[in-house]
């Protein structure tokens, strides 16, 4: 005579639910992400359902903005980091406790300081911040979105962007303006999207830049310029490049007002592969 001995579990439908929802919830680095535009990114990315990480230097900006957002969009998973993005060890620090995997990194930290100001580490604060903190926590955060499903990294650049100087970017030779310095940031991020697009494709990591829109900011104040834009509108296109569904793949261009545009920069192959080799001696 056989028995059948019958266990009945009692499914709880909720636990399996929360169980599924960590497991599809994506992460998102913003960095700068207390400035006007930063900010406006990261609520836009926090309302899509994202796990938002806020990444900048200044706790109190910072908790004051995870609260803003937390309460407009009812996204309980918003945090910050702080990190003086200016400086190599900082970034490095960051990602030393770093935990779990990373879809989205935002590059957005920027300045325009009046007058020439350097690091701790001797660097001009402009190419420190703009240029190597993007480059910096590039490398540094890699390692947690190799693999992945449509990990992005977006670099916002800006269309104000042009006379950079390979043997001069800490204005060392040439008297200081912070517009140049600004303006040759920017065509310096839009130069190592297209190093990192290629050294990352094989790993499934797209890498591209963007303008945001025209806001009047704190950093476009410094620049002797308004703005015409809300937040909102200015952060709409760095959102869409990394959230667009049609974009996945798309790796190595430079987008304005949420299309694809051609960058003249792209196309200089070897002050490309000079510059990386640049920022990588830092």
């Amino acid at each position: 005579m056989s028995i059948f001995i019958f266990i009945f579990y009692r499914i709880d439908t909720k636990e399996l639910n929360r169980n599924h929802d960590q497991m599809t919830i994506k992460t998102a680095i913003i960095t700068g992400a207390y400035g006007a535009i930063g900010r406006a990114i990261a609520e836009k990315i926090a309302a899509k359902g994202f796990n938002t990480v806020l990444v900048g230097r200044d706790e109190i900006k910072l908790q004051s903005a995870r609260k803003e957002i937390e309460y407009k969009t009812g996204n309980h998973d918003v945090r910050y980091k702080v990190a003086d993005l200016s400086r190599k060890q900082g970034i490095i620090d960051l990602a030393s406790h770093w935990t779990g995997p990373l879809n989205i990194l935002i590059n957005n930290a920027a300045t325009s300081s009046r007058r020439r100001t350097e690091t701790p580490e001797y660097i001009e604060v402009q190419f420190a911040t703009n240029v190597l903190g993007y480059f910096w926590m590039t490398n540094q955060f890699v390692k947690f979105m190799k693999n992945l499903d449509d990990a992005r990294i977006v670099n916002v650049a800006s269309y104000w962007a042009g006379g950079l100087d390979l043997n001069d970017l800490e204005f060392k030779k040439r008297a200081y303006d912070n517009d140049a310095a600004y303006r040759q940031s920017k065509q310096a991020n839009r130069m190592l999207t297209v190093a990192f697009a290629q050294k990352f494709e094989q790993y499934g990591i797209t890498v591209n830049a963007c303008h945001p829109g025209d806001v009047n900011s704190k950093l476009s104040n410094d620049l002797g310029f308004g703005g015409h834009e809300s937040p909102d509108e200015g952060a709409a296109t760095p959102v869409w490049v990394a959230t667009e569904p049609l974009l996945k793949g798309v790796t190595g261009k430079y987008f304005e007002s949420q299309r694809e545009t051609s960058c003249q920069f792209s196309k200089d192959s070897s002050s490309i592969v000079k510059l990386f080799r640049i920022c990588e001696g830092y």
